[in-house]
């Protein structure tokens, strides 16, 4: 350092010199990982490399978290003692994981820095929840997304508990992205965790009820902003029906895959928005498809599904029994046809594709006949079961 000061007795800001600042910090404060593709990444090394002399004056500063901050005797070097997530500890970046990014990079280019500096400020003995206060709070050059919000304040934290268990029960992993720039965690959509809270909601036969007039009709497709008390509360109680949706969407995906890979069809896509050119990964890590599809595509179909739970979310027929009969039903009388409709009109677009709500009514429709038939076809057996008794 060049010199600090004491802003509080548990903050200290600094003139640090950049050519020599650890690149190795943890990130468990801050609320994104940084990525180097990013347009504030570019500008700040660029900002470095090309004056670095300017650098101090051009930038706002790095903001870290330390268990304990000790000067040496001749004031030129500060000392910190960063304790991580497994001992207990929340210290290291709180807000600057690009700049130090681009440092480490300079440095490995063999830029020379040896009159860059930076202002830092350093926290001293800040709990989990003040260092996400703060990260929260960090005015940032570039956006950051509301997931990565959501899961700084730990509102996550229910959905990830349930993934844990589901994983030990199934003997599987999921790969879901909870923050911006996650690394580890697939870009595709579908790996979103939004993705599951869409998947959740398309099952919520209370809230989004067509034959109650005072309630939404079908669920929305759009990105939950935010996860209040009351949300929480209610998505915890569909958490058991997340297995359901899951194999739901995974299904329609095998049942496309088998659709276009037929020989007669070999070459040619006769469904609009599905692009065999890409992949996409579900949640789930045992299922990748050689095909893209729009994030949203198996939601009308999940949706049609909880025309079969009562008010308590139970299964009104037991999902083994009808799921893959009725998924098929509205794939050959309905969905496939629909597809191969809007190719033909030349509708490329999937969002306005998974979102009409015609074919919504349509789904939804087909369920409650297709219910009213299966409760029939029980009564009727059970019907003849007495007669039979009776004969006997």
């Amino acid at each position: 350092i060049d010199q600090f000061f004491n802003a509080t007795s548990n903050c200290i800001i600094a003139t640090v010199h950049v050519d020599s600042f650890p690149a190795d910090l943890p990130l468990e404060p801050n609320i994104r990982e940084p990525n180097k593709k990013s347009s504030t990444y570019r500008q700040i090394f660029d900002s470095l490399t090309t004056e670095p002399e300017k650098f101090f004056e051009r930038h706002s500063g790095i903001v870290l978290c330390a268990n304990k901050v000790k000067p040496n005797s001749k004031k030129t070097q500060l000392e910190l003692e960063i304790l991580e997530a497994s001992e207990g500890g929340s210290d290291g970046i709180i807000n600057g994981g690009h700049t130090v990014l681009a440092f480490e990079q300079a440095r490995n280019y063999k830029y020379d820095l040896t009159e860059a500096r930076v202002k830092v400020t350093i926290h001293i003995g800040l709990t989990e929840d003040e260092a996400k206060d703060i990260a929260l709070a960090s005015n940032t050059s570039a956006p950051v997304d509301a997931r990565s919000k959501v899961n700084a304040r730990g509102d996550y934290k229910f959905l990830k508990q349930f993934l844990a268990q589901l994983e030990r029960e199934q003997k599987t992993k999921f790969r879901i992205a909870y923050y911006q720039n996650q690394s580890g965690a697939p870009k595709s959509p579908q790996c979103n965790v939004n993705h599951l809270i869409k998947l959740m909601n398309c099952l919520d036969r209370n809230k989004y009820n067509p034959d109650s007039k005072s309630r939404t009709k079908h669920p929305p497709v759009s990105n939950t902003p935010s996860l209040s008390e009351a949300e929480r509360q209610r998505l915890s109680k569909l958490l058991p029906l997340l297995s359901k949706g899951l194999w739901i969407e995974q299904r329609l995906f095998q049942v496309i895959e088998e659709h276009i890979t037929k020989p007669k069809r070999k070459g040619v896509v006769d469904l609009a928005s599905i692009d065999p050119r890409k992949n996409t990964l579900l949640p789930d890590s045992r299922y990748s498809f050689g095909f893209s599809a729009p994030a949203d595509i198996a939601m009308p179909i999940v949706a049609a599904y909880r025309v079969f739970l009562d008010e308590h979310y139970n299964w009104i027929i037991p999902f083994d029994d009808f799921a893959e009969d009725f998924l098929q039903h509205l794939w050959n009388n309905y969905y496939r046809k629909y597809l191969v409709s809007e190719k033909l009109a030349g509708n490329t677009v999937g969002s306005k594709i998974c979102r009409n709500p015609v074919i919504w009514d349509n789904l939804y429709v087909s369920a409650q006949s297709y219910l009213n038939q299966q409760l029939l076809k029980m009564v009727n057996s059970s019907t003849k079961r007495e007669e039979l008794k009776l004969v006997n």
